[in-house]
């Protein structure tokens, strides 16, 4: 039995993805954060879960999550939010984020198939980091919020962090492969080419043919 969980705010102008204005618009920010949410969840719901999780901070759900059960995120930094996450679970339990949209059931399948690996060791926890410094992936065999709790987030070693304190606790720890998830449009850009036949690259797409069509079609003053 494993427990599937997505950590997301709802998407509204000025509450989500804010680094990338400027260049986009904080509505076009938002509406770039709610592709990335709408791939992430489309992307993991075949996978093997028994629960499926959407850990919220919001009101209205994403028409993607139909069928998720919604668990209202608890107040305070990040790292007590997802403390309180995995507290909530007592059954081997995977959390990621909505900012990698370019995720495919492929790269977390390990996490869901290791139990069958004949004569494989017991794998206590998987962590998979991100280009940043951060990790986008988070799963435990035995859930337990205090080995989050305490670790500094949205750092150049938050990961590295998260890893040692696993590690620390005497837990055998395997690494998923590193994702750039998207904080600037530099990343937004790195994503949609890896993911391109996704909502967030058409999104994005979109988005840059409609700023290039506006200055295209600003008149320009005669020439001198």
């Amino acid at each position: 039995m494993t427990i599937l969980v997505v950590i997301a705010k709802e998407c509204l102008p000025g509450r989500v993805k804010t680094r990338l204005h400027p260049p986009l618009s904080l509505e076009q920010a938002a509406e770039l954060a709610a592709a990335s949410l709408h791939d992430t969840l489309r992307a993991v719901m075949h996978l093997p879960a028994t629960r499926r999780v959407l850990a919220y901070d919001g009101v209205v759900p994403p028409p993607a999550a139909v069928g998720w059960e919604i668990l209202p995120q608890v107040g305070g930094g990040l790292d007590e939010r997802l403390g309180a996450i995995f507290d909530s679970f007592t059954e081997p339990t995977v959390l990621i984020g909505m900012d990698t949209p370019q995720v495919t059931a492929a790269l977390l399948a390990p996490v869901f198939a290791e139990d069958d690996a004949d004569g494989a060791s017991p794998v206590d926890a998987w962590l998979g980091l991100a280009e940043d410094g951060g990790f986008w992936a988070l799963a435990m065999r035995t859930p337990r919020g205090d080995l989050i709790r305490g670790v500094p987030m949205s750092q150049d070693d938050t990961g590295a962090v998260q890893l040692a304190r696993l590690t620390d606790a005497g837990l055998t720890v395997r690494t998923l492969p590193p994702l750039v998830d998207v904080d600037t449009i530099d990343d937004a850009h790195r994503v949609a080419a890896e993911a391109p036949h996704g909502l967030f690259a058409m999104t994005l797409a979109a988005q840059l043919a409609a700023e290039l069509a506006t200055h295209s079609a600003v008149p320009k003053g005669p020439r001198s």
